[in-house]
């Protein structure tokens, strides 16, 4: 039986194929960090918006696939995906492992940890 984080987390990697900022954002505690390594970390859910906005306004179509999940014992949700995105007639496959801590059913961190030289590899 899956916990309440793995069923948010799961969930919120689920709305990202929909490419609706304010459904993500609705996701988020009001003072949550995120940080897209290689990036620098943004807080607060107009920061966040910013940076989700940068990769799904311009793509055609993004998919976030969950190939392992886990729950730590603090209650961290660890994830490690495939996220596709269709971007200017370019299909970028970007290996993505993520942490995701949770408060009272919100994600009050996530981190993203990733090549980026695959990515710039793919859409430039």
């Amino acid at each position: 039986m899956a916990s309440a984080n793995l069923e948010t987390v799961g969930r919120f990697c689920e709305a990202f194929s929909r490419r609706d900022p304010e459904e993500v954002l609705a996701f988020f505690t009001e003072d949550a960090v995120y940080h897209n390594m290689p990036l620098p970390p943004v807080q607060g859910k107009a920061g966040i918006k910013t940076v989700l906005d940068m990769f799904l306004k311009p793509a055609e179509s993004v998919e976030f696939i969950v190939l392992k999940i886990a729950e730590g014992d603090d209650g961290a949700v660890l994830t490690e995906r495939v996220d596709k995105f269709s971007l200017g007639g370019k299909n970028v496959e970007l290996p993505v492992m993520g942490v995701f801590e949770l408060t009272d059913g919100k994600v009050s961190a996530w981190r993203d940890y990733f090549d980026m030289a695959a990515w710039t590899r793919q859409t430039s």
